[in-house]
């Protein structure tokens, strides 16, 4: 005798195998454990949420400057908020090539983010300046941690891009704390 299912149940089985196969897809692990890509995803998307913490922090600093060395500033964290917006789509894709998932949100980023954000009315242009020098010089310091882990998982792509990222950081707090003095 015929099965005689109700052709939503039918849909909603297929959905259920279609939607369990897309999982399988996204979750290439490319030789990494499920622990390493547990591990690997954390600090990536936490490093993530950072990263858009202090690229949105530099573009209200470059949007709110002001003072005798305004042009200069401006254009400095201007380059800067580039820079560091420029790696976040290399850090949220190396997340997903690992097979782990990444932010989905403001509020994603919001429970993330290690850095502060800077929400006061006016800030100093030298404040400011400051400000960023601490802020990338943290950053400096996770990436370095991200660094360790990814050393750990063997995951040499992520350990390369860090490097750079790394570099970029240290310059960037350079010409910060320069412009300071």
């Amino acid at each position: 005798m015929p099965s005689h299912t109700h052709p939503d149940a039918r849909t909603a089985k297929n959905h259920t195998q279609d939607d369990a196969r897309g999982a399988d897809r996204i979750n290439v692990r490319d030789g990494f454990s499920a622990e390493d890509v547990k591990n690997l995803s954390s600090v990536l998307n936490a490093l993530l949420a950072d990263v858009f913490a202090l690229y949105l922090k530099t573009k209200n600093f470059h949007w709110h400057m002001s003072g005798a060395h305004f042009r200069d500033y401006h254009l400095l964290l201007d380059e800067q908020a580039d820079q560091i917006f420029a790696i976040s789509d290399d850090i949220a894709e190396r997340v997903r090539k690992i097979g782990g998932t990444t932010l989905r949100s403001i509020g994603h980023i919001s429970k993330l983010q290690r850095l502060s954000d800077n929400d006061q009315e006016f800030v100093a242009a030298r404040d400011m300046l400051v400000e960023l020098h601490s802020d990338n010089r943290a950053l400096v310091d996770s990436l370095r941690a991200a660094h360790e882990v990814a050393s750990k998982a063997n995951d040499y792509a992520t350990t390369s891009l860090i490097e750079n990222w790394i570099d970029e950081a240290e310059r960037r707090a350079w010409f910060l704390f320069e412009s300071t003095r």
